[in-house]
């Protein structure tokens, strides 16, 4: 009996969201004709400015079924339209060549006719339920026709998806604009960091060889007549030769950190954990398999957990810190966590900007979440194949 009675209101359910679905179907009846003749006025330029913005009720109309149907299934159904902006000519001519228009258009009359014909089965279907299993329940059997309500409340949601779902051309046009603006960033970040080495190039090793080379001309305009000064002179060039080839090393790992080639992903995290000054816990079980990452994908991870721990050192006023790794199904999710303040944003230079504009170059996502008062959370995932 407990089983029946599940089944009893999970078919109870099924029946309300088909006959909830009533008005929708009206509503579409009514769409049926105004869409045609608002296309029919349109073409002959006679009220064509009103176009979009039947339009736009079309769409609000399609993303309440979007909203109801992905209820049912569990699962949102994705909403991607062209914007209807500009000028008067631009938004009808948007409005008219959108594919996603017309699925919307080809939803409504599948409304009009399915809704109605759903509910009238279901009508027809409770009284031999009610009698079927009813008699079938006396009898200690499961129930036949009660699990048919879910089939047809599944089947009218899984046709609504169909039809509501985004064009491919929309997803690829989306895709491509998506495209373009992480490539823009990518360009725009590179010519940043191009920038930036060459400025430190200029103010920092020029500026050293300069010095350098003055104490090695001035040792040896006195190599004879003073010796001693000499040798002072060779002793600090010296010492500059090593601050020189210390900042040559400083800007050799921005661009690409030798310890990635030495000691792989796992062992140039650990490195930077070491020389964070806070406990930093780490999970690198999923990149410590022997299989290493394409190249580009390593140095991001690595500038990115880099980025992250600079920014808990110097602003976050955390305890400790915690950096996880994660693969499935050929992407690798990297979470960097601290226990600080929180209020972490892209704003005055934080870098987080640049992490963002990074991993979005590989085809990546980044995720931040930095309520006041803490904690922060940045999620990346990045595709890194098999």
């Amino acid at each position: 009996m407990a089983y029946l009675s599940c089944q009893f209101q999970r078919s109870w359910q099924a029946s309300c969201h088909l006959f909830f679905g009533l008005p929708v179907a009206m509503a579409a009846f009514l769409g049926c004709f105004a869409v045609p003749t608002g296309v029919f006025f349109t073409l002959f330029l006679i009220g064509a400015p009103a176009w979009p913005e039947i339009v736009r009720i079309l769409r609000r109309f399609a993303g309440y079924e979007r909203v109801r149907a992905g209820g049912w299934l569990g699962k949102p159904i994705t909403e991607l339209y062209l914007p209807l902006d500009g000028s008067p000519s631009d938004r009808v001519r948007l409005a008219l060549t959108d594919p996603g228009t017309w699925r919307d258009a080809l939803w409504l009359l599948y409304a009009t006719v399915s809704v109605l014909g759903f509910s009238a089965v279901v009508l027809v279907l409770w009284p031999v339920a009610l009698l079927v299993d009813g008699t079938a329940a006396v009898f200690g059997r499961r129930p036949r026709v009660l699990p048919v309500f879910e089939d047809l409340a599944d089947a009218q949601a899984r046709w609504t998806a169909a039809l509501l779902k985004p064009s491919p051309s929309v997803k690829l046009g989306q895709r491509v604009a998506e495209l373009s603006e992480s490539r823009a960033g990518a360009m725009e970040s590179h010519s940043a960091e191009l920038r930036r080495i060459e400025r430190d190039l200029h103010d920092g090793v020029q500026a050293q060889l300069v010095a350098l080379s003055m104490r090695v001309g001035l040792a040896r305009q006195q190599v004879r007549s003073d010796p001693d000064a000499a040798t002072r002179w060779l002793a600090e060039a010296q010492e500059e030769i090593d601050a020189t080839l210390a900042a040559l090393r400083g800007i050799v790992r921005t661009v690409h950190p030798p310890v990635l080639t030495d000691r792989g992903l796992a062992g140039a995290v650990r490195a930077l954990a070491v020389s964070a000054d806070i406990p930093v816990e780490m999970n690198l079980a999923a990149v410590e398999n022997g299989h290493r990452l394409p190249a580009a994908v390593e140095a991001a991870v690595y500038f990115v957990i880099a980025e992250c721990l600079t920014n808990i050192r110097k602003h976050s006023g955390a305890s400790h810190a915690s950096v996880r790794f994660t693969r499935a199904d050929g992407s690798l999710q990297v979470v960097v966590a601290d226990n600080g303040r929180g209020g972490a944003g892209e704003r005055g230079g934080s870098g987080l900007l640049g992490i963002r504009r990074r991993v979005a170059a590989l085809d990546g996502t980044t995720e931040i979440t930095s309520p006041p008062g803490g904690p922060t959370r940045m999620r990346v995932e990045l595709p890194c194949g098999s």
